[in-house]
């Protein structure tokens, strides 16, 4: 069993970990948003008057959706990251639910979220013995 000084020890280490990842996850999306606007831009220049109807749909909601993704995945992330290195009493708890959706994003995220299920078990372990 840990210690409750190793386990806050535990706890600001995973919270440095999803602001980390959270920050490289809104750094890659928003990169790869405006790289696709560009190419789709560029594709334009080259297409026919159907082709271009197309490329303005496509490439106005698919970096659309890339955005989105920064909002449903990386911005709960970083808000738990900082829930954590703050001592929030909430922030184990929304952890421990994005840690089980890092578990889809291999191997990283795999190791990051059974990292937040160790952490939330020994947690709720420490909790009961006292």
């Amino acid at each position: 069993m840990q210690t409750p000084a190793e386990l806050d020890n535990h706890k600001r280490i995973l919270g440095i970990l999803y602001v980390v990842t959270s920050c490289l996850q809104i750094l890659v999306l928003f990169g790869v948003g405006m790289l696709l606007s560009t190419i789709f831009e560029f594709a334009a220049e080259e297409a026919d008057e159907e082709g271009r109807r197309v490329l303005e749909i496509v490439g106005t909601w698919l970096p659309s959706l890339l955005y989105l993704l920064v909002f449903l995945i990386a911005i709960p992330s970083l808000i738990a990251g900082i829930g954590l290195l703050t001592r929030q009493s909430w922030a184990l708890t929304v952890a421990l639910v994005v840690g089980c959706l890092k578990l889809l994003s291999f191997p990283v995220g795999t190791c990051i979220g059974v990292y937040s299920i160790w952490i939330y078990s020994q947690h709720q372990k420490s909790a009961t013995q006292a």
